[in-house]
């Protein structure tokens, strides 16, 4: 990891749980639990890669930071959200999250539901913040582009087909990519994306972004789906080889180890290349695509 990487990183992991921390005060009533709920899912731990993104991404645009990051904590609202749901007994039924017990586990499925709830209308709410842009016009784009991120033509939709991989459909190479581009994929891609609709962007400027976003999101599941396969628990703060035993459609299920690695090495060059136009500026970007692929968590 690069010195620029790794300080960037601590950066934003302190910024989004001061956030974090200031927006989830327990309140002096009976919605206590819910707020130490969403709290113990949210501060500490977690890589942060989706805001430290739509911070990279700004910086090619010369964007507010202050904006950039009111962006990327929505994202990582959202996400926060995506897995309380996905740790659910109806879901991947998961009892650990970085390190830590899963929500339902620490409190209970009930709260658990609500608190992913709150992250979820919590998105929305900063997203649609005049503190997040002044322009009404990129807020609600903003919001627009988050909302098909998150709902069943993006991360939604990526979960309800990996059930229905696990539950005996379609498992090839096509089908995997597919839903990953929707699970994974679709939310890292806003996350690059947002950097651009702050600064004003037109969609058609954007392309190299998406391209970028595109490899950089596979190349990202590829490389979890290895850590599933051969990743330290103790590093990765959860469980190993779930994946595998539920049966689950997976790159290294279907390509093998040593293949789904070459293939991520060459998805993260592929996604630095798409950066061939931009300067020193986009030094970041080209350190996370590198990174995605050799993290142990």
């Amino acid at each position: 990891m690069s010195a620029l990487l790794a300080s960037e990183l601590a950066r934003i992991a302190q910024e989004i749980d001061a956030r974090f921390d200031t927006l989830l005060t327990p309140p002096d009533d009976s919605r206590e639990r819910l707020y130490a709920a969403m709290r113990h899912a949210a501060i500490g731990g977690g890589k942060r890669l989706r805001p430290l993104l739509a911070c990279a991404s700004a910086r090619l645009f010369a964007v507010d930071p202050e904006c950039a990051l009111r962006a990327g904590l929505a994202i990582e609202a959202i996400h926060v959200y995506s897995l309380i749901h996905d740790d659910l007994p109806a879901m991947d039924d998961d009892d650990l999250r970085r390190g830590r017990p899963t929500v339902h586990r620490a409190y209970d499925e009930a709260t658990a539901i609500l608190a992913g709830d709150g992250f979820q209308a919590l998105a929305f709410e900063i997203a649609a913040s005049e503190a997040t842009h002044p322009d009404p016009f990129v807020r609600s784009e903003l919001v627009a582009a988050l909302a098909a991120a998150a709902g069943p033509a993006g991360m939604v939709g990526g979960q309800a087909m990996d059930m229905a991989a696990e539950a005996g459909g379609k498992h090839d190479l096509d089908a995997i990519s597919r839903l990953q581009q929707l699970k994974t994929g679709a939310l890292i891609g806003f996350s690059i994306e947002a950097g651009a609709i702050l600064g004003r962007v037109p969609p058609e400027g954007r392309t190299k972004l998406r391209a970028y976003a595109h490899d950089l999101g596979l190349a990202f599941q590829i490389a979890d789906d290895l850590l599933d396969a051969e990743g330290d628990p103790a590093a990765m703060g959860k469980a190993a080889g779930k994946d595998h035993a539920a049966g689950k459609a997976t790159f290294v299920g279907l390509l093998g180890v040593d293949r789904a690695r070459a293939q991520a090495r060459l998805l993260s060059q592929q996604a630095i290349d798409h950066l061939g136009n931009f300067g020193r500026e986009a030094d970041l970007l080209r350190d996370i695509a590198a990174y995605v692929v050799d993290r142990d968590r």
